[in-house]
């Protein structure tokens, strides 16, 4: 019943992979553990430097000698935003730094790592499996991943973005519904117009790709991986049902808030980083509801709100911090990441009989 394409293809006991969380939450520990439970870590590498990446992957194989994966976000450079958009945000923001007693810093000098510097550290590394989210990277880094004996996985919200992976050689693809937690990976329409819901999506996807389909949104135990595979999916990616787990490296304020959140307390934004996102409400969401200039685009405004959302975290003051986080909420958990795999591996064997 677990085995399936791809549990064949990586080798790992459960069609279970672990949603690769880039900011913090995928501790070396958390992707050991779940790679060593049966399942498939992944790192979430978006925002390290590639020397962080290579060091990262050496602490995971000193805790498992499974397959794992790492994840990247498809960066040729930033999007260009006018100076005076910047400017206006930058004052605007200055209103947040004053109520957390920090410094306006100067403007970033970069607003992201290079892309082709992380994916030369992935490659070095030789990892099991290579996913990317918001693009297609290109043809070279897919040809050399593979080339290097690497899965390569694409993330897609609509069917016509799948058709695309899979024309570019993406040997699977994650099929992200819109009750996912964090970054949509939504690259062909404006992410508002591609907001498919998770049992609507994985079947027509399945039904216009010949690779395995990984379903992904909402799905926090067995009754969601059941209901996945019934669907035609090869195995799920599940991110908020590990968020407060013993292994993860969410901030304690972050997880309390997983912990007693219910499944309406999300909505997705582009306040925090630019790029539509979905996490539980917060203050600083709100307040950006109301701001009348245009939010810088992906990754500039990251970068700009970077300081208040550290501060913001030292503070243990969660409402200007960025809470990513699915719709599956009421049924997250604290206890450690092999629990949370055993349990829903066991409902979900009840589930199908």
């Amino acid at each position: 019943m677990f085995d399936t394409f791809l549990t064949r293809k990586l080798k790992i006991k459960y069609p279970i992979f672990q949603a690769p969380m880039a900011g913090g939450p995928t501790t070396p520990e958390l992707v050991a553990a779940v790679s060593n439970a049966g399942g498939l870590g992944n790192l979430g590498a978006g925002y390290l430097t590639p020397e962080q990446i290579r060091n990262t992957i050496h602490k995971i194989r000193e805790l498992t000698d499974r397959p794992f994966g790492v994840n990247l976000f498809v960066l040729d450079q930033p999007e260009e935003s006018e100076e005076n958009t910047i400017e206006n945000m930058s004052k605007h923001l200055s209103f947040y730094r004053h109520e957390l007693g920090i410094p306006q810093p100067p403007l970033p000098q970069k607003y992201a790592e290079s892309f082709e510097e992380q994916v030369q550290a992935v490659l070095e590394e030789r990892v099991s499996v290579f996913s990317f989210t918001f693009g297609i990277p290109s043809p070279d880094v897919i040809q050399s991943m593979k080339e290097r004996g690497t899965l390569v996985i694409g993330t897609a919200t609509t069917v016509d973005e799948a058709i695309q992976l899979e024309a570019s050689g993406a040997d699977a693809i994650v099929a992200q519904g819109s009750e996912a937690g964090g970054h949509r990976g939504t690259f062909l329409k404006s992410a508002p117009n591609s907001m498919i819901g998770l049992m609507a999506l994985v079947p027509q996807m399945v039904d216009h790709v010949s690779v395995p389909v990984i379903a992904s949104g909402g799905i926090m135990d067995g009754r969601g991986l059941a209901a996945s595979l019934a669907l035609g999916a090869s195995a799920v990616q599940m991110g908020t049902a590990f968020l407060a787990c013993t292994e993860s490296g969410a901030h304690p304020a972050y997880k309390e808030k997983v912990l007693s959140a219910s499944e309406d307390a999300t909505e997705v934004t582009r306040a925090y980083s630019g790029k539509a996102a979905r996490g539980i409400q917060t203050k600083f969401m709100s307040d950006m509801l109301l701001y009348p200039g245009e939010i810088p685009a992906y990754p500039i405004q990251h970068a700009m709100t970077k300081d208040i959302r550290q501060a913001s975290a030292k503070a243990n003051n969660p409402e200007y911090m960025s809470l990513w986080a699915g719709q599956g909420l009421r049924l997250a958990k604290d206890q450690s990441a092999a629990s949370i795999i055993n349990e829903t591996i066991d409902q979900a064997r009840k589930a199908y009989h």
